[in-house]
């Protein structure tokens, strides 16, 4: 008998996890990294959010919740309806322990052994291990690099079976920055609602596009709002990735069957970061602003030194803060794909990316520009010489 489930034996690790790791225990012992692993802001949480919490916590809000607040369920309702036109009640949104858990529980509360799940590639890591940890079936589809690595309804319609249950939106999306068109995303709601599936629109990044509106899906309608299952949190936008706080809102049934998942897991999300969450929604917005912008002068700089670079080449993002670069040209027989060059960029350059593979990607690697302009400007520099190296060995 076998110590570990087949379903943790089948679960594949977190490259980018995998990747940070390395990176840091490479600075522990002293050696200079330079890390674009994280999909992590170098931004503080802004202090209006920190305040909160510790009120907080000094008066005593340190026991049990509710599966959430009313006052922060009540605030992302009143989120949706300002920025994003959608009417929701309070019922129909559930807080979880970040949004990679709200996903989590949405397939949980979903899938049956043989429902398929639509995943465009690329894809962020955590979709089909948490898909095939639901016995879900993952069902990929391309979203061409030469389409900005943005999906079509035409791609989605061929993959749709009488088991297509689920279609996984994510954009701006990680790990491309791709921000799918108004009109083909208006395209793909008109396909769900026609094939009758399931939308799980990860909208995590919607405050970090650049140039172009961010529109979430579920606002093309009634019928295409409700088949969607919108989620969000507080990780990007607000800095505030330790604080453990996404949310979606979809409708009333399936939040009542993920509020029962939780019971039996988390329970509540954190009392005092709850408070937190509700200044970010209520307080100020210039923190979100002033972090965008910061983001886009960084991407600007980072896609024009990888497409100066040999053997490299870079579609430039629309949204969130990856890129995804293609180096294919700088393989070999000894450097086969994007892994072999994320091991050589880290043991012999010092910098720390994430293999394309994690993504879908074999011959891709992907760089968070989360981080500091100087960092970013070292890393690109050690880049360029590795990049040469690595031509020079093909």
């Amino acid at each position: 008998m076998s110590l570990i489930s087949t379903r943790a034996r089948a679960c594949s690790p977190s490259p980018t996890l995998a990747i940070t790791a390395k990176a840091k225990a490479m600075q522990a012992q002293g050696i200079d990294v330079v890390g674009f692993g994280a999909g992590e802001p170098d931004f503080d949480t802004p202090d209006h959010i920190k305040d909160a919490a510790i009120q907080s916590l000094q008066g005593g809000d340190t026991k049990y919740t509710a599966k959430s607040g009313q006052a922060l369920l009540k605030a992302i309702c009143e989120k949706l309806q300002r920025e994003n036109g959608l009417s929701y009640e309070p019922k129909q949104v559930v807080v979880s322990v970040g949004a990679k858990h709200t996903i989590y529980n949405l397939f949980q509360a979903l899938l049956d052994a043989g429902d398929e799940v639509i995943i465009p590639v690329p894809y962020w890591v955590s979709y089909p291990e948490q898909v095939k940890l639901a016995q879900g079936t993952p069902v990929f589809v391309d979203a061409p690099e030469a389409n900005g690595f943005k999906v079509t309804a035409d791609a989605i319609a061929a993959a749709v079976t009488p088991k297509t249950k689920v279609l996984v939106l994510n954009s701006p999306s990680n790990p491309s920055g791709a921000v799918v068109d108004e009109a083909e995303l208006r395209r793909i709601a008109e396909l769900a609602v026609e094939r009758d599936f399931l939308v799980l629109s990860d909208e995590i990044y919607e405050h970090l596009t650049y140039g172009q509106r961010h529109v979430s899906i579920a606002s093309f309608g009634p019928e295409i709002q409700a088949r969607t299952l919108l989620v969000n949190g507080f990780s990007k936008a607000y800095s505030m990735t330790g604080w453990r706080l996404g949310w979606v809102a979809a409708n009333a049934e399936i939040v009542s069957a993920i509020s029962r998942l939780q019971d039996q897991s988390t329970s509540n999300p954190t009392s005092f970061a709850q408070a937190g969450a509700l200044a970010a929604l209520t307080g100020s917005q210039e923190c979100v602003g002033k972090m965008r912008v910061e983001f886009e002068k960084r991407r600007d700089y980072i896609v024009d030194r990888l497409n100066a670079m040999p053997g490299v080449t870079c579609v430039k993002p629309d949204g969130a803060f990856y890129v995804l670069p293609n180096v294919s040209g700088l393989t070999s027989r000894q450097y086969p794909d994007g892994d072999a060059v994320t091991e050589y960029l880290l043991n012999q350059s010092n910098i720390a990316v994430v293999p394309g593979s994690g993504f879908g990607l074999p011959n891709h690697v992907r760089l968070s520009y989360a981080t500091s302009m100087e960092a970013i400007q070292k890393g690109m520099d050690r880049m360029e010489t590795g990049a040469a190296e690595l031509l020079a060995q093909r």
